[in-house]
């Protein structure tokens, strides 16, 4: 109180520079302060009244953080108890812990056979690395650890996800971060103790620090690609994105070397990793990359409704386990039409577009994409309610939300073939939800008057 009468002294008040009649916000630093009166007539009131006179108004962005913060402790409250109701065993962490230990043991790690469900590993050698602390606490610590570290990715991933929409605002980082803890992808992620948050928040970290095509040099550019990649195999098709980008724009006449040094980052870091794994586990690293990695039925069923890669859909509608040539044929149009698109909206300085496409591709394409591997669905939503594309944001959410995989006929005696059309349908959702987001990808590249990238736009007037 004493520094505010004091302060009425101050030049700050008394100079003719400010106006005395009329109703003005005055800001000191770190505070603002609303002043309806002359200050110095009523000086001697000051001490008396300094509270009604000099009340602090803090900006509303202010205002509003704690009341967001609080509203998403509260959900997050919430569903740590939910998920203790759901006595949710995390099973996939139970998995990254038996490989830590068969690392520290110095066990065949691919002929690991973990839990009750004698689940196999099935990440690179340099992931079992990676996992060997998870042997230090005990299970039930670890679990505990497991879901507070997978919270607060949530929130470093949804800022990240609003830093590509291009949305600043930091109240919105707790709002949309309560409300996506309860999509099914990020529940079923923190349920089985997954690392989905982590990589896409390593992919995410890595295409946010800069713009499209950004002209600095960057020493960490493609680490966060290629060290995503060497976990699990599926983000390594950001890095042929930004390759096929370079060499797109060079095509062009433009200056391609920004993608392309980006995509040698990520080679380097993903080289690295896994020259690293090899040189620790020689066994394991030459299983893997010789055999494991060609054997997508370690990874479980294609026709099993939580797969919502295009297999899975194939082979639901199908009837067949093994849809083949069908689902090949059909993965390589989209990978070409899914890249293209993003490719696209690279070079028209729409990096939002483009992430999410290259995302949502890499989903559709890979053999599995269970339903927790899809928490890419957060960018997404946000790209499309941040470029008015509300119907569409909000029709994607509610299916993410919905948890509609589990609509169906599910379980081991394997009822997924031998579905009708609607529940086909149903178990089809998310896979219809991306076509659809790249349909309109394709239509937001194909406006005029967009923005072009960096060295592309000298490319452009060329032609």
């Amino acid at each position: 109180m004493q520094a505010l009468y004091q302060l009425s002294y101050s030049p700050l008040f008394c100079s003719a520079r400010f106006p005395r009649r009329r109703r003005q916000h005055y800001t000191v630093p770190g505070v603002q302060y609303q002043i309806g009166f002359r200050l110095t007539p009523v000086r001697g009131l000051m001490s008396a009244f300094v509270t009604l006179s000099a009340f602090p108004v803090f900006p509303a962005a202010r205002r509003r953080v704690p009341v967001a913060a609080g509203a998403c402790l509260v959900s997050f409250t919430a569903f740590w108890l939910a998920q203790r109701a759901a006595h949710v065993s995390m099973i996939d962490l139970m998995v990254y812990r038996a490989e830590g230990a068969a690392v520290r043991a110095g066990g065949d790690l691919y002929a690991l056979r973990a839990t009750a469900a004698h689940l196999q590993p099935t990440y690179p050698p340099f992931a079992a690395l990676l996992f060997t602390p998870l042997t230090l606490p005990d299970t039930a610590t670890l679990r505990t650890l497991a879901t507070a570290g997978n919270l607060v990715l949530l929130l470093v991933f949804v800022r990240l996800s609003l830093r590509l929409a291009g949305h600043t605002r930091a109240e919105s980082v707790w709002w949309v971060a309560a409300a996506a803890v309860w999509c099914e992808p990020v529940w079923t992620t923190l349920r089985y103790g997954q690392v989905n948050l982590l990589l896409a928040t390593a992919v995410l970290w890595d295409l946010t620090r800069h713009a499209a095509g950004g002209r600095g040099r960057d020493r960490w550019a493609g680490t966060g690609l290629g060290l995503a990649a060497a976990v699990k195999l599926t983000p390594a098709l950001f890095a042929v994105f930004l390759l096929i980008t370079g060499l797109v724009a060079r095509l062009r006449g433009g200056d391609g070397e920004p993608w392309l040094r980006h995509a040698r980052g990520a080679a380097v870091a993903f080289a690295g990793a896994t020259l690293l794994a090899a040189a620790v586990l020689p066994h394991d690293s030459w299983r893997f990359w010789t055999d494991a990695v060609f054997r997508s039925d370690r990874v479980g069923h294609a026709e099993e409704a939580a797969n919502q890669a295009l297999r899975g859909v194939l082979a639901r509608l199908l009837h067949t386990p093994d849809p083949g040539t069908v689902w090949a044929a059909l993965a390589a149009v989209t990978v070409a039409a899914g890249l293209a698109v993003a490719v696209a909206a690279e070079l028209r300085g729409m990096r939002a577009w483009a992430v999410c496409c290259c995302a949502v591709t890499a989903l559709l394409v890979s053999p599995v994409s269970w339903t927790h591997h899809w928490v890419w669905c957060v960018p997404v939503v946000l790209v499309l309610w941040t470029r008015g594309r509300r119907a569409a944001a909000l029709g994607t959410a509610l299916v993410f939300c919905s948890y509609v995989p589990w609509w169906v006929p599910h379980g081991a005696a394997r009822p997924e073939l031998h579905q009708s059309g609607a529940q086909m349908t149903l178990s089809a959702l998310y896979a219809a939800a991306a076509a659809l987001f790249l349909a309109l990808a394709r239509a937001a590249t194909s406006l005029p008057g967009r923005r072009q990238g960096p060295g592309v736009r000298q490319a452009v007037t060329k032609e």
